[in-house]
């Protein structure tokens, strides 16, 4: 890791405050030392000029990501981790969880012992597990393989975070089912944020689990009972909550630009978290890849199983960014905390992580006006 380097110019946006334009920042031991508006590096100085036009924001945080490039998190394997963690800086992420399936126990715990050997990653940071499944309810498995689903279990969750040398950062469940009220509680009692989804949970239920210490949604709208005039559901219960953050898909197949409007109207840019759900076929272009033993095939910017069902996606943060400044019309403020600001606020990172300030990691994401990524630096320093 270099020293001290300089990165000048551009606009920097932060999740509240006022922009920070043509910024010098200052990046010691990838630690941001310092950020004044204008000013001139040392000179004979390491420094990364930036275009007068450029976006600067707090780098990506992908908290649902199963694989890229080829390689899923369910290999159970360092290249597996690597290739993931290399390709997605390509699209501005500099963190991200590495999320699971629902799978036999042992493929789970593979997976998870894996993460937990891992000495880093050369490009986007592991900052620990999603662990998506398999407390779920199979009315709503979609592409989770129905036959490794068990009910909630606070006593194995235990075992796999003990397993995974407390990696585990978030949880997906279903909360109505057996169990579910006592893992949402064991979740909350050991800092691990739970998530509904891939549930059948009635609104009540919803805000039942919220007060037993649930945190979050996961990808709102898609895997969950939807909102109905008699019954507002899972996505309605999100939406009465104050406090509930919810993922979202915004890739426009997993959810409707008009749907995901009314979940920004609802929720707001404090409350929503982009993200991609993307999985192994992602930047491979159209084909037939593997999804938890399923065969997936990729048409385009869909990836389904044979039975049509939604299998995760191909979809990337900047597109996500680029897709969400034009459906919600969100500002460059809104954008910095949907992509980063709020995902580290939950995951207990605030200061060090989502954000551009002294003090905080040197992970910036550098976006062209119009949303393609011109640079991502981890560390202070170009992956």
């Amino acid at each position: 890791m270099k020293n001290k380097i300089y990165i000048q110019g551009g606009t920097v946006y932060n999740a509240d405050g006022a922009p920070i334009r043509q910024p010098l920042i200052t990046v010691n031991s990838g630690i941001i030392e310092q950020i004044t508006e204008g000013g001139e590096p040392p000179e004979g100085a390491d420094v990364l000029r930036l275009d007068g036009d450029d976006v600067i924001l707090p780098g990506f945080i992908d908290i649902h990501i199963h694989g890229s490039h080829g390689a899923d998190v369910m290999d159970a394997t360092p290249e597996a981790l690597a290739t993931i963690s290399r390709s997605i800086t390509n699209e501005g992420v500099t963190s991200f969880l590495a999320t699971t399936i629902t799978a036999p126990a042992a493929s789970i715990e593979e997976a998870l012992q894996q993460v937990a050997s891992s000495e880093g990653t050369d490009g986007a940071r592991c900052l620990g597990v999603h662990l998506e499944g398999p407390f779920i309810n199979a009315k709503q498995a979609g592409a989770q393989p129905v036959g490794a689903i068990l009910d909630p279990d606070a006593g194995q969750f235990k075992h796999w975070q003990a397993l995974s040398g407390n990696q585990i950062r978030i949880a997906t469940i279903a909360p109505e089912r057996p169990g579910g009220a006592e893992l949402v509680q064991a979740l909350a009692d050991s800092g691990v944020i739970g998530s509904i989804g891939h549930s059948d949970a009635s609104s009540a239920d919803v805000r039942a689990a919220e007060q037993d210490g649930l945190r979050h949604a996961t990808h709102l709208f898609n895997g969950m009972r939807g909102l109905h005039h008699r019954e507002a559901g899972v996505v309605g219960g999100v939406m009465l909550s104050d406090n509930l953050k919810a993922e979202l898909i915004l890739d426009h197949v997993h959810v409707s630009p008009d749907a995901a409007r009314v979940a920004y109207q609802a929720l707001g840019a404090n409350r929503l978290m982009l993200i991609t759900d993307a999985m192994r076929g992602k930047g491979l272009g159209d084909g037939v890849f593997d999804l938890g033993g399923q065969e997936v095939t990729i048409e385009g910017k869909e990836a389904r199983l044979k039975n049509g069902a939604l299998a995760g996606s191909v979809l990337t943060m900047d597109e996500a960014v680029r897709n969400a400044r034009s459906t919600f019309n969100a500002s460059w403020h809104d954008i910095a905390r949907m992509t980063s600001y709020n995902q580290a606020e939950s995951l207990g990172l605030t200061g060090t992580k989502g954000t551009i300030q002294t003090g905080a990691d040197a992970d910036l994401t550098v976006m062209s006006r119009t949303g393609f990524i011109k640079h991502t630096i981890i560390g202070g320093e170009k992956p």
